[in-house]
């Protein structure tokens, strides 16, 4: 298959670099930095070059605000039979865009990146794959994600946002408000130096990164239930009542397994 990357930055190298092993990759990069450290790697096209290249995939790896504007920045180049491909971490108004477009496409979502998984040690790791993408192309990527022993999972368009506004953005919240009480001045156990580590790394990501998670449109009911667990939580401190404590600890236990 032929593969054209949009975007170099750290998904989309790490795909650029694995794919080639199978299929030949060109990719792209506003950005002179990082096609700098992959000349030689892959194949630098142009998106104008694209009409003459034909790939079979496009895949598109820029933040999820340029997402769409990247696509329509190809529009004149591409024609069917070329595949859409996006694996955007928010769908948003993706769906809508290949509904309007027309053509094959394959909506994906890894659940990892360079920030806390191993690239090289993705064993357990989860892919997500949307609903009525193409299916030749989600055999392509289930077959190359199985070197790594991914698990993979189907979901729609709206349960997969509504399954991000869940399982990330209610880990970033909490890794956001445990940041903003640290004192410099501590002194910290074991505990609060792994929340520590899990929000360094949390906040070394990309502003517009996290602002994805943060503002997709099934976040904000997230918050709600946490500031509402949170309240319970404090009333059961100012009341110093250990049974409704023991309660609650004995169904939060049950909650993780």
């Amino acid at each position: 298959m032929k593969i054209y990357v949009m975007g170099l930055g750290n998904m989309g190298s790490w795909f650029a670099r694995s794919l080639k092993q199978e299929h030949a990759v060109a990719g792209y990069d506003k950005e002179k930095s990082r096609v700098e450290k992959l000349k030689g790697e892959i194949k630098i096209l142009n998106p104008e070059e694209l009409e003459s290249y034909e790939p079979d995939l496009v895949l598109n790896a820029v933040t999820l605000k340029d997402t769409i504007e990247a696509f329509e920045s190809i529009d004149p180049f591409i024609k069917e039979p070329t595949i859409l491909c996006d694996i955007a971490s928010v769908k948003g108004d993706i769906q809508g865009y290949y509904k309007k477009k027309g053509l094959r496409f394959l909506s994906m979502h890894p659940m990892f990146g360079p920030t806390f998984a191993n690239m090289e040690k993705l064993k357990g790791e989860n892919v997500i794959f949307i609903s009525g993408s193409d299916k030749e192309a989600v055999n392509t990527f289930k077959r190359f994600f199985k070197k790594y022993r991914l698990k993979f999972f189907e979901l729609s368009f709206e349960e997969h946002d509504r399954m991000m506004a869940y399982s990330l953005a209610v880990p970033f919240i909490s890794s956001l408000v445990f940041a903003s009480c640290v004192e410099k001045t501590v002194v910290p156990g074991t505990t609060f130096s792994k929340h520590l580590s899990i929000a360094r790394g949390l906040l070394s990501e990309d502003d517009h990164l996290l602002g994805e998670i943060l503002f997709n449109t099934h976040t904000l009911p997230e918050v709600e239930k946490i500031t509402g667990r949170l309240e319970y939580l404090k009333h059961i401190i100012k009341q110093k009542d250990q049974e409704e404590l023991s309660g609650l600890l004995s169904r939060l236990r049950r909650n993780i397994g």
